[in-house]
């Protein structure tokens, strides 16, 4: 079965590939069980001086991988050039902190002596979506591999060049051969994978649906599972917030990935005292992005990702107005050739509304009216989602004690959410399980061994 990838921008076909069978799947994945037995048995530290020449690698082709990702899902150009960016110096986190990270933990217990080992745990299969081709896959390869095991990785078909420049890079950066692969397949196969013995555990970055499909699946085999699924992240704006900070980042936080990220801004939660102003400052900002070609720098937005995903936005916003929202900007798709939608703030939001509702995977912000602090929180809590949040706010203390009552994986004071390598990253509720980066994710796909001496 052969499939076509189109480029957002201009509805054009880029390529054409075929679907890999099944064996050949499964054969790759064997090859790297192979390379894991070799991996595994190199000290942390030599393991650790391979990232640091993958670092080189993504610098080197930094321009190469750039236009690639733009080229298969619209992203634009100068955020790809920061996502590069980005998996080359977690690289480099990883190669510094992760033999520190992993090392024998001494326990004082009843006996003689006591250690905590982290030991690799074999093949891990990795699911990954199409809106951060590069970040996502390399957020788990690298721990993953670094805690000695190997991987396959599933991209989505939508970005099948990034998955094969992905595998590439690793091979490049000098890796052991079949260490990482990339497989081009469909789900049934992936499915057999996940029930083989070869994996021993999966990672997936996607929706809450395909989560819960692959927990199932990884479930009724005994496999370990980290999921990291939708969001829709609170932006909260207290009273005594920087309104003109926060008007600035409301609109980064919710146009990054032309609103096609898990973690952007969803709903912006605004006390009522300010509303008008915030409002205005952010309608205003939102108004002079340029969405344009992502392949010129000067872009701010790109194309939605594909025909499918406008008309999901679409549906969402047109569910809003018919509600009784306001639109202050936007509401609907450019006139043009390829998959754009303007930039959109809505006001007179409801909470039965869609735009609340559900994750929305485009440009579009909905402004949500709280009378104090406590509305605010119990607002942002009333998602079935708990990914990522923000709150804005002069007073650093109210801004910890806020940010403690709000459920979810991460949440930022006075910044927009965004992942380091250097702080745990995931979610609560239907936004995951497990986590990924920092010393927590390093430890995931690992056994946690205990040896004791008497």
């Amino acid at each position: 079965m052969n499939f076509k990838t189109i480029n957002p921008s201009t509805e054009e076909t880029i390529g054409e590939y075929e679907l890999m069978p099944k064996e050949e799947v499964l054969s790759i994945a064997e090859q790297c069980e192979s390379a894991f037995g070799q991996w595994k048995a190199m000290d942390i530290s030599t393991r650790a001086s391979y990232f640091r020449r993958l670092a080189q690698i993504l610098r080197h082709n930094k321009d190469k991988y750039s236009k690639i990702m733009t080229l298969e899902m619209g992203k634009p150009i100068k955020q790809s050039l920061t996502e590069v960016e980005k998996c080359a110096w977690t690289a480099e986190v990883y190669a510094d902190n992760g033999p520190k990270w992993l090392e024998d933990e001494l326990v004082e217990a009843d006996g003689k002596k006591h250690i905590v080992a982290c030991e690799p745990i074999g093949v891990v299969l990795s699911i990954m979506p199409w809106n951060f081709p590069f970040w996502q896959a390399f957020r788990f390869g690298i721990p993953t591999l670094l805690a000695g095991n190997a991987s396959v990785l599933k991209h989505s078909n939508v970005v099948p060049q990034c998955s094969l420049a992905i595998e590439e890079s690793f091979r490049e950066a000098g890796f052991p051969e079949n260490l990482f692969r990339s497989v081009i397949t469909d789900h049934d196969t992936i499915a057999s994978l996940i029930k083989s013995g070869i994996v021993q555990g999966v990672s997936l970055t996607g929706s809450t649906y395909a989560g819960a499909k692959i927990a199932e699946l990884a479930g009724k085999s005994l496999k370990k599972v980290v999921l990291e699924l939708g969001g829709s992240d609170p932006f909260i704006v207290l009273e005594d917030a920087d309104i003109e900070a926060a008007a600035k980042n409301a609109v980064t936080g919710r146009t990054i990935n032309s609103g096609q990220s898990c973690i952007a801004a969803k709903r912006f939660i605004v006390d009522r005292k300010i509303a008008k102003e915030f409002s205005e400052l952010f309608t205003k900002y939102m108004a002079n992005l340029k969405v344009d070609d992502p392949m010129q720098m000067e872009t701010d937005v790109g194309p939605l990702v594909n025909e499918d995903q406008v008309e999901q936005v679409e549906e969402q916003v047109n569910d809003a107005v018919k509600k009784g929202a306001e639109v202050l900007v936007g509401g609907k798709r450019l006139e043009r050739k390829g998959f754009f939608y303007m930039p959109t703030v809505l006001t007179n939001v409801k909470s039965s509304m869609k735009v609340v509702k559900e994750e929305v995977f485009g440009p579009v912000a909905p402004i949500i009216l709280a009378n104090d602090e406590k509305e605010a929180v119990e607002v942002a809590n009333s998602s079935e989602y708990g990914l990522g949040a923000s709150v804005w706010t002069r007073d650093e203390s109210k801004g910890l004690k806020i940010a403690r009552q709000i459920e979810a994986g991460c949440v930022f004071v006075n910044s927009v959410v965004k992942s380091d390598p250097r702080m745990p990253f995931g979610g609560v509720k239907k936004s995951g399980i497990g986590r990924e980066l920092s010393k927590y994710g390093l430890k995931e796909f690992v056994n946690v061994k205990g040896i004791s001496v008497y």
